[in-house]
Order: C-alpha cells, then structure tokens, then sequence
C-alpha cells in the first residue's frame, strides 16, 4: 500500500534521515535516499519505507506499507500518525529560527543545516530504554547493544525473504532471564534496570503516556528520576526523542557538551551547569538548538 504525506516546510529529508545512515539495515537504517522500518499498527507489524520526491520548501513523502496481514484504513491513519512522530514532521521551524536570529552562532547553523528536523522513537518506552543502555558508554558501543537486545527480543516481520525485527514490547523484555540481556552485553545493573522498568510499564505501574498530558517538561523529569535506573541525564534524553520534548536538553551528556562548547566556548571542558547556562538562550527549543550543534559537528560544519 502507498500513501503520501506533506511535512510543515522546510524539510530535508535526507539531512534529518542521515542519523540513521549506519543502522542495522534489518530494524531502521537510511540509505541511497530511502528510509525504512519496521512499525507496530496495533497487534500487527508492516514495513515501513519511505522516500522523498519533493524539496525543502516543498516536501512530499512517498509511504509504503507491506505487511503479511491485510492492512487496514485504521492501520493506514496510524501508520501516518507513526511516520509524523517518529519523522517530526508537524514540527514547524520557522519560529525556532526566527528565535535564534540573535545567536550568530546558532543563526548561521541553522542556515547551514536549513530543513533539519529531529527524529524521534515510535514509543516513550523505546526512547527510554534506549537510553538506559547508553548510560555512561560510547554511542558506537550503545548501538550494538541495542542491535543485540533489538534481535534477541523483537518480534519478527518476514517480508519477501528479508526478515526485519520491531523493537521489543515491555512484556518481552519484563520476561527476558538476567541470563538472556547479560547476552546481548548489558552489563548486570542495566539488565535490573531493564526488566525492573520493563515490568512496570507492562503492569501499568509505571504509566509513560500519561507524561503526554503533562505541561511541564521539568515536572516529567522529576517524576522520572524517582525510578530507580532511570536520573536525570536518561530522563531528558527520553523526553527529547520520544516525547519531542524540545526544551529538554541533556546537559549531563559528554558528547553534548563538547559540542556545545566546541561552538560556544573554544573547545575548553564546560560543566552540565555551564551547558546549561548557554542553552538559555535558546529558550523552549533548548533540545532541539543541542540537536543542531551535535548534527553540525558531525558534519564538521564550522561558523
């Protein structure tokens, strides 16, 4: 099945996709202009590819859908619910922009990097247990940790003679043994973690949806850190890539302050409070102002 969706201008899909341009090409990746995972539509999987034929000041996004069940109207309306999530896609820039006209800095970036928007995960409990196994290690190591548990514990989609794997549901992982995780190269804290976290939100103990309803990033934060495995650093971390939570900046990060600092303070070591004295003056898109400057060192962009 295709279908077509319009992002809010400017949009490039192809700079905002090219996180993923050295994912596992079995659960999402980016590659020769084409976008592809595997999505949750209720109690069914399909895979998703999608590919730009428009231009920034002019997107249009072509959808496909393959599943080996039959797919709905339903599951045509949720999967393009998913595809705006996960790609940003209603997300306006324009007032981003016209707010940080007053940082050369970030102005020129945002010139530079024009149409960039950041992606997000399907679900609140993909972001966080995503960052859960990022704690304190390099995003190269993380990466392959989360391929491990990703393929060890996700249901499995065969499409033609391809097989593509769903990020695990809760119950999955609640049910994976100590044994099982500490395979994947978790280390025996995270693996608590994980299945301590897992069984809460499958039990509906811990409830992350609710944190939708909630007005203040801050008080989401709080609430969060009280969850044993979880703090601060994960916290905004989750909130930024899946919730969209674009005032929340993980200040904590190593790598994000490098960047920041990189930009804004000639390379020399800034502290989480330094960071986040800085990010202030981006106001309510702190998040997304960290997002630029990580893209932009990346791609070595200087200004």
């Amino acid at each position: 099945m295709r279908l077509t969706v319009r992002p809010i201008p400017p949009y490039d899909f192809d700079l905002s996709l090219s996180i993923y341009s050295e994912g596992d090409g079995q659960i999402r990746r980016f590659e020769k202009e084409r976008y592809w995972q595997v999505v949750r539509l209720g109690d069914k999987l399909a895979f998703l590819s999608i590919e730009s034929s428009g231009t920034i000041d002019n997107p249009k996004l072509i959808i496909e859908l393959e599943s080996v069940d039959e797919i709905s109207d339903s599951d045509v309306k949720t999967a393009k619910e998913i595809v705006d999530s996960c790609l940003n896609l209603g997300l306006d820039l324009k007032p981003f922009y016209e707010h940080v006209k007053t940082d050369e800095t970030m102005h020129r970036l945002t010139q530079e990097l024009r149409g960039l928007k950041s992606p997000n995960t399907a679900s609140i409990f993909e972001a966080l247990i995503s960052s859960i196994i990022e704690q304190q290690i390099s995003l190269r190591v993380a990466h392959a940790l989360e391929t491990n548990v990703v393929k060890s514990f996700g249901d499995v989609l065969h499409i033609g003679r391809q097989v593509y794997y769903a990020f695990p549901t809760p119950r999955r992982l609640s049910a994976a043994s100590a044994e099982q995780l500490l395979s994947c190269g978790l280390s025996r804290r995270k693996t608590e973690y994980i299945r301590e976290i897992s069984a809460s939100v499958a039990s509906k103990e811990l409830d992350l949806e609710k944190f939708k309803s909630y007005q203040d990033t801050s008080e989401i934060v709080d609430e969060l850190d009280k969850v044993r495995g979880i703090g601060v650093w994960t916290a905004e971390l989750t909130l930024l890539r899946g919730m969209n939570r674009l005032d929340a900046i993980p200040a904590d990060d190593l790598g994000l302050r490098r960047c920041i600092s990189h930009y804004y303070s000639h390379d020399a070591e800034i502290t989480s409070e330094k960071a986040r004295q800085i990010a202030e003056r981006w106001g309510r898109w702190k998040g997304l102002a960290g997002y630029y400057l990580i893209v932009a060192r990346r791609l070595r962009l200087e200004v």
